[in-house]
């Protein structure tokens, strides 16, 4: 029956690992590659596409438009010579700026080659057309340059991942955020004077999942599957996406400096023009991860109360988690650290030993790592005590066994004031006598979980 069991617990398993990992299954290349088609758009494209219209629009020129971060593709195996971005970021530009419908722009990257082109079409008319001082149209030149380039490329800003592996069986996710960075800056023709600079940034993202199975399933029969994805994010479709922010940027800071002008002045009191300003000024207060500088979301003080489970762990071997809970106060002694004081009531329970209430007392020191954010991990330690009004603790004669305290976990606040907390915690006995056994290397402990709200004031 158990060997039934087991199997029944690995099919179900890899089924699980088919339909969870559907995607990748179905978008594997099983036949001819895909023909050719338009490439993607960005996010940004509809809404560079959907600002008003110009007064007029404008001509503007890109010589160069360079990589200027130096930065080659990270490598986990060697050195790598692939640049980490592209080096066609002229191409995207000029493309942007057309269809932005704001600019004109004009051929200056290879104007070398324009020019002899000229050159070839004046000659050829002049032997095959006869006469001389055959004229073209003039070129145009352009009002504005636009300058500028990518000049930053980070790696690694943030990763991170989460896994479990259990008899056999494992799953893990990982990711990795990138980061790249450009100016761009018009640039007046008639004086040289730089009109307006922006600065635009995009994350880059990198997952990937895999499970997979390992395991015997009878003797001399051995299972092993796996599963997974991986999914990278085009640098270009990147960099694409921070130029056509960067040129919305420009068209709307020059109409509120009044370098160029709406055909509509009343427009500029729309949605588009109000929605870059509340970004514009809320990027004033906030860091790359979103978190206000200034702002604090946890005040010096709070009180919270929590229930808990527990299990004893000692000289007996069988336990059953119990009930239990605490009223807590903090004060903060700085930004990260607070000192919490709690007591409430709990229950340990031993098997066909002991089960009734005790109560218990702490004084933790407790360490929050992120007090700018609403979600902080948490660590704390300190000293306790089980205590009993007018009785023993335990199976011992005593009325207090005092404890050393460790736990961890997580907070969220759902307001600057109200939040809910998550963790566990691990309690060691300074002596050996709560179960009224001695034996063994090792002093009694409890362990368990606790979920409770905190309210800061």
């Amino acid at each position: 029956m158990l060997k039934k069991m087991n199997f029944r617990s690995v099919v179900f398993f890899l089924l699980i690992l088919v339909v969870g990992s559907c995607s990748p299954v179905f978008h594997q290349p099983l036949g001819t590659s895909r023909e050719a088609e338009l490439g993607p758009e960005t996010r940004m494209k509809k809404e560079l596409l959907d600002l008003p219209e110009p007064q007029e629009q404008i001509v503007v020129a890109v010589y160069k438009f360079r990589d200027q971060t130096g930065q080659y593709k990270p490598s986990e195996t060697g050195a790598s010579w692939s640049t980490a971005v592209t080096q066609g970021a002229t191409n995207i530009l000029m493309r942007a700026l057309e269809e932005s419908g704001w600019f004109i722009p004009i051929e200056r990257e290879n104007i070398s080659n324009l020019l002899n082109e000229r050159k070839i079409i004046r000659s050829s008319r002049e032997q095959y057309e006869g006469g001389g001082n055959m004229l073209l149209p003039p070129l145009l030149f352009a009002g504005v340059l636009i300058e500028g380039g990518i000049v930053s490329y980070e790696s690694n800003v943030f990763t991170g991942g989460a896994g479990v592996r259990y008899f056999g069986a494992d799953a893990s996710a990982q990711y990795r955020e990138d980061r790249v960075s450009i100016y761009l800056r018009a640039v007046s023709t008639s004086n040289g004077k730089v009109l307006k600079t922006v600065y635009t940034t995009k994350s880059i993202l990198s997952q990937e999942v895999s499970m997979g199975v390992f395991r015997y399933v009878k003797f001399k029969r051995l299972l092993e599957a796996e599963t997974g994805f991986t999914y990278n994010e085009p640098t270009e479709m990147a960099v694409t996406e921070a130029i056509e922010k960067g040129i919305q940027s420009l068209i709307i800071e020059g109409v509120i400096d009044n370098l160029w002008a709406l055909k509509d002045t009343a427009q500029q009191n729309s949605q588009v023009f109000e929605a870059y300003l509340k970004e514009k000024e809320d990027n004033l207060e906030e860091d790359l991860m979103g978190r206000h500088y200034e702002k604090e979301y946890r005040d010096n003080h709070y009180m919270s109360v929590s229930g808990a489970v527990q299990m004893y762990n000692g000289d007996y071997s069988k336990s059953s988690p119990r009930p239990g809970g605490s009223l807590n106060f903090g004060v903060g002694l700085n930004k990260s650290f607070f000192l919490e004081a709690g007591f409430g009531p709990s229950v340990i329970h031993v098997n066909n030993i002991y089960g009734s209430m005790e109560y218990s007392g702490h004084l933790n020191l407790m360490f929050l790592a992120n007090t700018r954010d609403k979600y902080s991990p948490y660590l704390k330690t300190g000293i306790g005590t089980l205590y009993d009004f007018g009785g023993t603790i335990g199976v011992s004669d005593k009325e207090l066994i005092p404890f050393l305290s460790f736990g961890g976990g997580m907070e969220y606040l759902f307001t600057r004031r109200f939040g809910v907390t998550g963790g566990a915690f691990f309690n060691q006995f300074l002596s050996d006598s709560f179960d009224g056994s001695m034996s063994g290397t090792f002093n009694d402990s409890f362990w368990g979980f606790d979920l409770g709200l905190r309210m800061y004031f």
